[in-house]
């Protein structure tokens, strides 16, 4: 059970929220100025980036929260208790408490210890509203795979002013999250401790291949692949899209695109050459890389 202050808290909360709805509903005495229609704009833009600085400190009283939690629930499980069933435990009650999926709760969970535990800066810039819990989850990303110290060097770079190479330009929290991750990404690229060559091989390891479903009888299907052969895939598509295009062809571009990739991985013939012969093959015209030996199909 919440406590007293707990519930009190929450009580203002919602009075204050309360209180906004109906600046926006009834402005007051803001429609008595030269221009009513502006002030009532203008106040609406107020509430919309109070409201912005309030979303980025709840997220990180909820990411405190959640920390917190699993902490507690992992001290308090039993000694015998497996380690996978005790962390799917803890993700199903976040989960259920959040009303989000297990495999949300924990992303978020993952998420929200490496903000706690790892990135002191960007943990801080979320308590005031500095930067949006989108920015932090750029962070969480971006800095997974550094060490403390060079994770703190990305940290201090877009978030300490007072950094020996701080970064120019305008602010980590006042550009689209998507900006930010293509500035950290670049900077992590080029000052990340170890070599490309070490790194580009751990990350073949993680190589995939997913099916999303979506509405009205749709779905996406996306690969994880190295940027070489993904660039081939997409530059010989295009191509062949481009070379289809004309003024009896009344598809787009895209979904050009979409019916090659389609037609090329349905045909009967397709298939890596690799997996049951050992040499390297190609799929739809585009060359397939060597992967390591696996063994053959089995026979049942």
């Amino acid at each position: 059970m919440a406590s007293e202050a707990v519930v009190e808290a929450f009580e203002m909360i919602g009075a204050a929220i309360a209180l906004l709805r109906t600046e926006i509903v009834q402005p007051g005495c803001r429609n008595l100025s030269a221009d009513p229609l502006a002030a009532i704009a203008d106040g609406c833009l107020d509430i919309l980036a109070g409201v912005a600085r309030i979303e980025a400190r709840i997220a990180a009283l909820k990411s405190a929260a959640v920390t917190a939690y699993a902490d507690s629930a992992r001290s308090a499980a039993p000694l015998d208790m497996p380690v996978q069933a005790k962390e799917m435990a803890i993700a199903a009650e976040v989960g259920c408490v959040l009303a989000i999926g297990d495999r949300a709760a924990g992303m978020l969970l993952e998420q929200s210890h490496a903000l706690n535990t790892f990135l002191p800066r960007t943990l801080a810039a979320v308590q005031e509203g500095i930067v949006s819990w989108q920015h932090a989850k750029v962070m969480v990303d971006e800095t997974a795979t550094l060490d403390r110290e060079a994770a703190g060097a990305l940290e201090a770079h877009f978030l300490d002013a007072g950094a020996a190479n701080p970064a120019p330009g305008c602010p980590a929290g006042e550009m689209p999250a998507y900006r930010f991750r293509r500035k950290a990404r670049i900077w992590r690229e080029r000052h990340h401790p170890d070599s490309i060559e070490k790194r580009h091989a751990k990350g073949m390891q993680d190589r995939c291949l997913e099916y999303t479903p979506e509405q009205d009888g749709m779905a996406r299907v996306s690969a994880y692949l190295p940027a070489d052969q993904a660039a081939a895939i997409w530059n010989r598509i295009t191509a062949i899209a481009r070379g289809l295009q004309g003024p009896h062809e009344d598809r787009t571009l895209t979904q050009l695109r979409a019916d090659i990739l389609a037609t090329a991985a349905l045909r009967n013939h397709i298939g890596c050459t690799r997996c049951s012969s050992g040499s390297t093959g190609t799929a739809a015209g585009v060359p397939v890389q060597p992967m390591s030996p696996r063994p053959g199909p089995r026979s049942w």
